[in-house]
């Protein structure tokens, strides 16, 4: 798509470049890959060991903890999906290699949630083909594209988001000999397990809520996880979460309390506060009367991701 520049009522156009490597694709994005992705920085060119040949280009986790690999490539090859899925599947057998890694980098306190590892493939463009056959795939698969324009633009956009399987809670027991033999356990969390014993009219208002929010993007690039305090919503990176309390919604916005338009004051800021969700900015959804003055809160902090 072309880009312009306005100056003085004139556009002008901003010429699509490029990277001159991979290397440098990546080196780019790791260094900014919270802000672009979402994604705390673990390792880079991670190795896989000798039985299992190979280095993962990038290691991370997400707002939730969740671990993710980031593979790029610089133009979309055939074998970029099998790639990734090669190195996920090495990830979630050596649970203790990143585990390590990411305490090691992010601190001793670093909580990791291993219910639905992600992989996330960079390049310039993707086939159908490949959209296709990550849908059936069904692991927790994200497709990025990106353009460089001239040496200071650059356009990111999410194109295929798998979302989170809709899988029952339970307890996974995953023995790890990197970490002396010590015996983690990990649960799986759903939606049910937030709106259990809540009254019909919360489970209405969550519903209704979560419909407005899925509706924002109907290309369907908006992602749902439901974690163990909240559930989290994202489009490459979070933008809201939702706790079910007793008689209304708690909800946290990903976005500055300096830049979001709040003209009836329903928002606090919490950044120097301690709480739950991801978000900086805290507000509350107790009637439908409210829901329309709240999704436009939600759309601004949405914005932020795009």
């Amino acid at each position: 798509m072309p880009l312009y520049q306005i100056k003085q009522q004139t556009v002008h156009q901003i010429k699509p470049s490029g990277f001159r490597n991979e290397k440098e694709l990546q080196t780019l994005f790791e260094a900014n890959l919270e802000d672009l992705l979402g994604v705390r920085f673990v390792a880079t060119e991670f190795t896989t060991g000798d039985r299992q040949r190979g280095r993962i280009d990038s290691l991370g986790i997400d707002q939730d903890g969740t671990p993710v690999i980031v593979e790029y490539k610089k133009i979309g090859k055939e074998n970029v999906i099998n790639q990734g899925l090669f190195y996920l599947d090495w990830l979630v057998d050596h649970k203790g290699d990143f585990a390590l890694a990411a305490q090691e980098i992010l601190g001793k306190e670093t909580e990791i949630d291993w219910s639905s590892p992600r992989l996330i493939l960079v390049a310039e463009s993707f086939s159908e083909y490949d959209k296709y056959a990550v849908n059936r795939i069904g692991a927790n698969i994200q497709l990025w594209t990106y353009r460089k324009y001239g040496d200071g633009y650059l356009f990111l956009d999410s194109i295929f988001a798998t979302n989170t399987p809709k899988t029952s809670r339970k307890e996974i027991k995953v023995e790890i000999e990197a970490i002396d033999k010590e015996v983690i356990e990990e649960e799986i969390y759903t939606l049910d397990d937030h709106l259990n014993g809540k009254s019909d009219e919360l489970k209405a208002l969550f519903d209704a809520l979560r419909e407005q929010i899925f509706a924002i993007n109907a290309d369907g690039d908006i992602l749902e996880k439901p974690n163990k305090i909240y559930i989290s919503y994202k489009h490459g990176k979070n933008f809201c979460e939702i706790q079910p309390q007793s008689n209304s919604l708690k909800i946290w916005l990903d976005i500055p309390s300096s830049e979001l338009d709040d003209p009836d004051k329903l928002t606090r800021d919490v950044s120097k506060v301690g709480h739950h969700g991801t978000g900086q900015v805290e507000t509350k959804l107790s009637t439908p009367s409210e829901l329309e003055k709240i999704m436009s809160l939600i759309e601004q902090s949405y914005r932020q991701t795009l």
